[in-house]
């Protein structure tokens, strides 16, 4: 299993000036490793949408590459983005899914059919133009090169820790990561639009 924030350091050296999309666990791993936090557009409270949204945002903007820090609960909430993101084909799209099989904001419920489907397998026969899963970091780490710069859209597949939160939301420590409105805004004057 791969810790995430360990992975999303990984992504960073490559981020170049892309765009980056995190939701839901996601956005605090991303939060602790960004360098360029007006690139970033945390989705909090839009599980299932993020991949939507960064496909919209790699559509617009097709000279920068969107990575988007997808979690696996939130892509069983809507798995026609699979078919929607291979259709219109985005060479500058990377999808990564955090695989840990539990929902892990809501308290750690297992999420359907965990140990039962591949991802990437359902990324690929979506269409997607490359599909990866990796259960070890330094495999990654050592292949990133050549995933990072495939033509998209690519999947990959991370098997990540669990991280749980089981603490009353209202209770929670504040995250620190930007509020999604103030994000968007950030971006839109980043890239002059």
């Amino acid at each position: 299993m791969i810790n995430q924030v360990d992975l999303m350091a990984v992504v960073e050296k490559h981020r170049n000036n892309g765009v980056v999309v995190p939701t839901m666990t996601g956005s605090r791993g991303w939060n602790a490793v960004s360098n360029n936090k007006d690139r970033d557009i945390p989705l909090g409270g839009a599980m299932g949408k993020a991949s939507s949204f960064a496909l919209g945002v790699a559509l617009a903007q097709p000279d920068l590459k969107v990575f988007v820090f997808d979690g696996d609960g939130s892509l069983l909430m809507n798995l026609g983005t699979l078919v929607t993101v291979a259709e219109k084909a985005p060479k500058n799209f990377y999808h990564f899914v955090l695989e840990n099989g539990v929902y892990a904001v809501t308290g750690g419920q297992p999420i359907p059919g965990v140990d039962k489907l591949s991802f990437a397998g359902m990324a690929k026969e979506a269409g997607y133009a490359a599909a990866y899963e990796f259960d070890d970091l330094e495999d990654f780490a050592s292949r990133a090169d050549e995933v990072l710069e495939a033509e998209g859209p690519v999947f990959i597949c991370f098997k990540t820790t669990p991280e749980i939160q089981n603490e009353p939301i209202g209770l929670r420590p504040a995250s620190g990561v930007k509020p999604t409105r103030v994000a968007i805004k950030d971006l839109m004057a980043d890239l002059g639009v």
